[in-house]
């Protein structure tokens, strides 16, 4: 009878500690609402947070941690998340990666002009130990909207692992760019291709390419400028050529990614089309 009594006691301690433990150790997805909200919006919505969090398996990635960009949207679509001012504000936005910061900020620069973010500025850049982060400032009248920009991001293959709510307008994005390509046309077969009038460079996948025909109407007034770059967005060489151009071919060498296609004085002389006609590597 006393060995029995032990054993419940012992199984009883057991169940009560690991309850305690879980208490001291928190909700993890719970932790994740209360980071990105004020303190006296969790109170008041507290109860309702919780049914709307339920069950919180629904919460984690595959690997196992908190889907913060899921946690955001459920708090958006309920009206618990508001990342818009009354004012125009000054916001700070950090990205933090581990890979190539050339290639991180080409990537990031071009997601964000995708979603409208044009005007901002490098406050503050860092690389330690293949860990880089990049700090930009612009004054909005909103805070950065994590769907959107995960959106965005997952064309290149990049996805954000966490987001973390320093203050109302300081926000940092951990984003995974491990399989990351740019979001860019990709040149596939031998079909043509045209490149329209636009005000910036223009930038091709041509990992399966071997040469490009390129071919500039009359109107143009085309001083081509051709940068060639490995899949990391390493400057492998630049052709410049300062004389007016209707045709020109282009060789693609073995570690040839990406070719950014623009002009020596200004993209404003190609004024009709740029014609294409690649080559596929045999």
């Amino acid at each position: 009878m006393v060995k029995i009594l032990l054993l419940v006691a012992l199984l009883l301690s057991s169940v009560f500690g690991a309850q305690i433990e879980e208490k001291k150790q928190g909700d993890p997805v719970i932790e994740k609402v209360k980071s990105l909200i004020s303190g006296a919006t969790f109170a008041k919505d507290k109860e309702y947070i919780n049914i709307i969090f339920s069950p919180r398996e629904d919460y984690y990635t595959p690997l196992g941690r908190v889907d913060a960009v899921k946690v955001i949207q459920t708090l958006k679509e309920n009206g618990i998340l508001n990342l818009f001012f009354q004012t125009p504000r000054e916001t700070n936005i950090s990205f933090k990666t581990e890979g190539v910061p050339l290639f991180f900020v080409k990537i990031m620069s071009d997601s964000l002009r995708n979603i409208g973010y044009y005007r901002y500025v490098t406050k503050e850049s860092l690389y330690n130990d293949s860990k880089f982060t990049w700090t930009i400032n612009m004054i909005s009248e909103y805070a950065t909207d994590p769907l959107i920009l995960s959106q965005e991001l997952k064309k290149s293959n990049c996805e954000i692992v966490d987001v973390i709510r320093e203050s109302q307008t300081d926000w940092v994005y951990v984003i995974d760019m491990k399989n990351a390509k740019l979001n860019v046309p990709a040149l596939e077969d031998s079909e043509e291709f045209r490149l329209k009038r636009s005000l910036y460079s223009y930038w091709l996948d041509v990992s399966k390419i071997n040469k490009i025909e390129i071919t500039s109407s009359r109107r143009n007034d085309w001083y081509p400028y051709i940068a060639y770059y490995d899949k990391s967005l390493k400057l492998l060489r630049v052709i410049k050529i300062d004389e007016k151009k209707s045709r020109i071919t282009l060789s693609m060498r073995e570690n040839t990614h990406y070719i950014k296609i623009s002009d020596i004085y200004s993209l404003k002389n190609i004024k009709d089309d740029l014609v294409l006609k690649p080559t596929i590597k045999k």
